[in-house]
């Protein structure tokens, strides 16, 4: 079964999801998961909200790093990021659901770029990511010889 990419890109997002208090906590989902590819959301609260009634751009962040975090780990070897950039393009406001298509733009050695898209409900751009990965020792699941 694991030695199918999308079986094992399922396993390890679910796996990571179930350990990852912070996504679940500001109520991301993990929508849909393929090998280097990952799609989560988020609805803008209240109490996400900053002194502008926007949403803050902090939350942004953790939802397109959450996608980016999915993505590259979604081969099942331990990665993590090593540096990303934002351009924040809109606002989120309260009641929004906002969406993050992480999207793996190359993979070489222990290296990943990944391209992470933001958007509301409506479709409009609301913030671009990139993040760079970086490959660590292990996997997000251990599977058996």
């Amino acid at each position: 079964m694991h030695s199918d990419p999308q079986a094992l890109a399922e396993l390890a997002g679910k796996t990571m999801y179930e350990r990852d208090a912070a996504s679940q906590k500001l109520g991301m989902t993990l929508d849909e998961i393929r090998p280097g590819y990952a799609r989560m959301s988020m609805p803008v609260r209240a109490d996400m909200l900053n002194g502008h009634a926007t949403c803050h751009g902090g939350y942004i962040f953790m939802l397109a790093d959450s996608a980016f975090a999915f993505a590259c780990n979604s081969h099942n070897y331990a990665t993590v990021g090593a540096g990303c950039s934002i351009d924040y393009l809109a606002p989120g406001r309260e009641g929004d659901v906002l969406t993050a298509e992480a999207v793996e733009q190359a993979l070489a050695g222990r290296t990943g770029v990944y391209d992470i898209v933001v958007t509301n409900q409506e479709g409009r751009k609301v913030a671009l990511f990139r993040g760079k990965s970086h490959r660590v020792s292990g996997h997000v699941v251990e599977l058996p010889a």
